[in-house]
């Protein structure tokens, strides 16, 4: 009978070896509902985004009620003239793009140090952004600190690449806020990454008036609305906390940490939560995250995500500071305000 446990590095040329594949078959992929889900995911961000495209182009509020029977999620608008999902295109695209840039990072780094995963389900979903977002399960045991971290940080850093690249684009198709516009029954808080966008177009664009302007007064084009879901999943994966990414990156730098870290996170979330909710009565939202990622934390209480031994190479602490500047460059207190 072989050994299958990998050997300790010896070397720190061996930190960054990949891991041979675990014996046994992979596990077989479901190609047809890898593309089912993609496909209704196309459908319902195509409605989403052909609402706030037609909204764009007549100077209405984008994140209001279009009097569906599900608030937020025109689909018999849509549908009733088939021509209008075209007009969803342009933000299905930039956010199917971030997600799936996110997922992968996670999927190929895992290909590279050997673990059994699946492609990225995309989950349909009638949200205010069409979907649920994206994820890869991974079916077999990360053998290394160091591979749990390359896993859990290759993901936001991916999705986050994405989302700079369309944010920079977006900014330039965005517009001026006409006065009289009534306001979206959903009103967008920008983290700062969106601020530094503005400086870097102030500096590249002098004249551009959108450069200028408080974000407050300008009306972003829907693929300026797709990276600022890029940029909260970013924040939201990137928390030290449970199974989030960011929460693998903290197990793998200081395992018996991790735990104390995760609860003092939720706690901050409910602190945050009271705050803001004092401020919008209508904003249950970081009190939602917390509820959640507290019954995380609780499901996996005993889970191990990876051996303590080998050690993790201290060169990750520099990515773990990319990890820290990443968060809170996407982080904002108040990620949206309700006018209900």
């Amino acid at each position: 009978m072989s050994d299958t446990s990998p050997p300790v590095p010896t070397s720190t040329l061996e930190y960054y070896q990949p891991l041979p594949l675990p014996e046994g078959p992979p596990p077989r992929q479901r190609y047809w509902l890898h593309g089912l889900l993609l496909v209704l995911t196309c459908f319902t961000t195509l409605v989403v985004g052909s609402r706030m495209e037609y909204s764009f182009q007549h100077n209405l509020p984008q994140l209001a009620d279009s009097g569906s029977f599900i608030p937020l999620f025109p689909v018999e608008w849509a549908v009733a003239h088939p021509s209008r999902l075209l007009l969803g295109i342009p933000f299905a695209s930039t956010l199917l793009l971030i997600l799936l840039a996110h997922e992968m990072g996670h999927y190929l780094m895992c290909r590279y140090y050997g673990v059994h995963a699946t492609l990225p389900f995309f989950i349909p979903a009638p949200t205010l952004i069409g979907t649920l977002g994206a994820v890869i399960r991974i079916k077999a045991p990360i053998r290394s600190r160091a591979a749990l971290f390359d896993i859990g940080i290759a993901g936001p850093i991916a999705g986050f690449v994405v989302a700079v690249g369309a944010l920079i684009i977006s900014m330039v198709l965005s517009k001026p806020m006409l006065y009289g516009v009534p306001p979206s029954e959903v009103q967008l808080g920008f983290p700062a990454i969106f601020h530094v966008a503005q400086s870097v177009m102030r500096g590249v664009v002098p004249g551009n008036v959108v450069a200028s302007l408080p974000l407050s007064r300008v009306y972003l084009h829907p693929t300026a609305i797709a990276a600022w879901v890029g940029m909260y999943a970013t924040a939201l994966n990137l928390l030290p906390s449970g199974q989030l990414d960011g929460g693998h990156i903290v197990y793998a730098l200081a395992p018996r940490a991790h735990r104390v870290i995760s609860l003092m996170t939720v706690v901050g979330l409910i602190c945050l939560g009271t705050v803001a909710h004092h401020s919008d009565r209508s904003n249950y939202s970081w009190w939602i995250w917390a509820g959640l990622i507290a019954v995380m934390n609780i499901l996996t209480y005993r889970q191990e995500q990876a051996p303590d031994e080998p050690p993790i190479p201290p060169s990750r602490s520099i990515l773990a500071v990319v990890a820290a500047i990443m968060l809170a460059l996407t982080f904002t207190m108040a990620p949206f305000h309700m006018n209900w």
